[in-house]
């Protein structure tokens, strides 16, 4: 076994003793010993968070960086990185480490205890960490990739035993959205608490080791499109989480405004994301939990999950978490009025959250009418606007699936939209209307037909009596939306 002094050699090279507030025993320094058996977990907010393992042996803390941390679950293995040896006074290390110095950022202990060694090879090491969070069984194991060199630092981390908590379940891949039904506001408030309406796009996030991943309503993740989002999971940290919320954009007066945020709902190409984020950037508000550090929360009253969200202190730049109110009901949707809000939603305090489907336990309240449409055709131009479309054709499903006409929308556009517009469905267009009944005349008139795979919405009066949108208005796409999905609403 090579000399501690030596062991260290790497660790003081990459660090400048009057520039780090981490201990850097010198090169002639006399080390410490220990009884062997003590080890370390400590949060790293670094370029990139991870959590640092450090196992006392010989006179030294050997040590692996693990971007997700220690895993609950023995069916799932994670990346565990061999670094640098490091003195035991580190065992007890926590500070900032500067901007620009390796490993730059906040270091806190996130566990610590003492361990047994079951087994203890080069490629291998099997230990029993006794911690006041860590518990069990763990080995770490060395790997290499086909066609590149064995560096050592590639390897593994997997837990042996079964999870610490009897009722432990790991974080599901998919939780789809509850919805809720149009209505009017419950004529007894009691039992009913009353959250603002937000006019963006819903989305779940999974929160996972410090990483985030957004899914939308219909199953597309979202996550490269929206990159301010990511420091919610440092801010999260270990804790594993599902939350549900709405991603927003607001104008100049603190108001939502779902045009802008038309800009970023397309966008993936990662550095045009970060680009965007600086001139529109969105907000992420958070008003449910659906899982919890290994317990799914969806089967739990509204009223403890929203205990639990409001514990969890979610409050950043790019996230928050709206408050929720008591009522009276007629007070919050008046508010909602005077702050440029779309409208309230009520929630039933003993309701569950029912994935997928839309409840009754939640009541969306709305001062303007808006429908999501589906895309059938467009009509050609005229004066300014000859070069390109005058307006869409759209359809909606009733209630037995059938796609039915509902009208045309002619304003509400931006000459970007519909120069936009126009190149998505030029694409799609097909001979015949995409409608079981037969249209009258001026409903067909120089109509070029699409296939029905573009979904958008419209703000609207009312229904006429033959199921056409009064008045509508453009709002924008709604590529968070499935075409299956749009259905008329009462």
């Amino acid at each position: 076994m090579p000399e501690r002094r030596e062991r260290l050699a790497e660790y003081r090279a990459k660090r400048d003793l009057a520039r780090t507030p981490e201990p850097v025993p010198a090169a002639d320094q006399v080390l410490p010993t220990g009884d062997g058996s003590t080890f370390v977990v400590q949060e790293h907010h670094a370029r990139a968070l991870h959590w640092d393992v450090r196992l006392e042996r010989d006179g030294v803390l050997v040590s692996w960086a693990v971007p997700k941390g220690l895993p609950q679950d023995p069916g799932t293995n994670h990346l565990a990185v061999h670094t640098e040896d490091h003195p035991l006074e580190y065992a007890t290390f926590e500070g900032r480490i500067g901007a620009g110095e390796y490993g730059g950022g906040q270091v806190t202990i996130w566990d610590r205890g003492t361990y047994e060694t079951l087994k203890w090879e080069d490629r291998e090491v099997q230990v029993v960490l006794h911690g006041e969070r860590v518990e069990g069984r763990y080995v770490f194991f060395a790997t290499s990739t086909k066609g590149r060199p064995d560096d050592g630092r590639s390897w593994m981390v997997h837990r042996m035993d079964p999870p610490a908590r009897d009722d432990w379940t790991p974080l599901p891949d998919l939780v789809r959205p509850m919805l809720a039904t149009p209505g009017e506001l419950p004529e007894d408030d009691d039992g009913w608490a009353f959250e603002m309406k937000w006019d963006g796009v819903r989305a779940v996030a999974y929160v996972d080791g410090g990483r985030v991943r957004l899914m939308s309503r219909n199953d597309l993740d979202v996550t490269r499109s929206y990159p301010e989002i990511a420091g919610l999971g440092e801010q999260l940290g270990s804790v594993q989480a599902v939350l549900d919320g709405e991603l927003v954009t607001f104008d100049e007066r603190g108001a939502p405004h779902f045009g802008r945020l038309q800009q970023r709902m397309h966008v993936q190409d990662p550095a045009a994301a970060r680009r965007l984020a600086k001139t529109v950037p969105v907000v992420y508000l958070v008003f449910d939990v659906l899982h919890l550090d290994g317990r799914p929360t969806v089967d739990l009253p509204y009223d403890e999950r929203r205990a639990l969200l409001d514990g969890l202190g979610l409050a950043g730049r790019s996230w928050q978490t709206p408050p929720s109110f008591d009522g009276p009901g007629a007070d919050v949707l008046a508010a909602s009025r005077e702050n440029g809000l779309e409208g309230v939603v009520a929630k039933r305090r003993t309701g569950r959250y029912r994935p997928g489907s839309r409840s009754p336990d939640w009541r969306k309240v709305k001062h303007v009418r808006m429908q999501e449409v589906v895309v059938v055709g467009w009509r050609p131009g005229k004066g300014a606007r000859a070069e390109t479309l005058g307006a869409l054709v759209l359809g909606v499903h009733d209630g037995g699936g059938v796609l039915r006409p509902a009208g045309s929308v002619g304003t509400g556009f931006t000459r970007r939209m519909l120069d936009e517009l126009l190149a998505r469905l030029r694409p799609l267009e097909v001979a015949g209307s995409p409608f079981e009944e037969r249209l009258p005349g001026a409903e067909t008139r120089d109509v070029h037909w699409v296939r029905p795979q573009v979904v958008g919405e419209v703000a609207f009066a009312e229904w006429t009596s033959d199921g056409r949108l009064r008045h509508p208005s453009w709002r924008g796409l709604r590529p968070d939306k499935a075409v299956t999905d749009v259905v008329r609403e009462s």
